[in-house]
């Protein structure tokens, strides 16, 4: 319960402790997140809130792909319906590379399919 909290509608606050390890140096590390919700144990259980942090973190790692890849959070693309159109175009690559097996990071798949104009052709079953 957020019992002493300073938010006017907060019921509910909890703390997540992540044990990660860095795969360049191989030490583990741990992280601690907080969150606080206005939900209360009935409407939303600890399991329940736990799944949707999960949820959250895959379209975090989707827009990290998007960023790291793509440079999406430098693009100059800003008006009407553009930006929805490119982050579409630029998930239905990243899904393609991974339905189609990819075991390489993204980045590489992509190099690798533009280097000849029939492998993308190729990942659509297009001959």
């Amino acid at each position: 319960p957020a019992l002493a909290l300073d938010f006017p509608h907060a019921v509910q606050a909890l703390r997540i402790r992540r044990r990660r390890m860095n795969l360049a140096t191989g030490r583990w590390s741990t992280v601690t997140v907080y969150a606080i919700t206005n939900l209360t144990t009935t409407q939303a259980s600890p399991a329940d809130l736990a799944d949707w942090l999960r949820g959250h973190w895959a379209i975090e790692t989707l827009h990290h792909i998007r960023d790291t890849t793509y440079a999406e959070d430098a693009s100059r693309i800003r008006t009407g319906n553009a930006p929805r159109v490119m982050a579409t175009l630029r998930n239905t690559a990243i899904s393609l590379l991974r339905l189609t097996g990819t075991t390489t990071t993204i980045a590489a798949a992509l190099r690798h399919n533009s280097r000849n104009p029939y492998r993308p052709l190729q990942l659509l079953g297009i001959t």
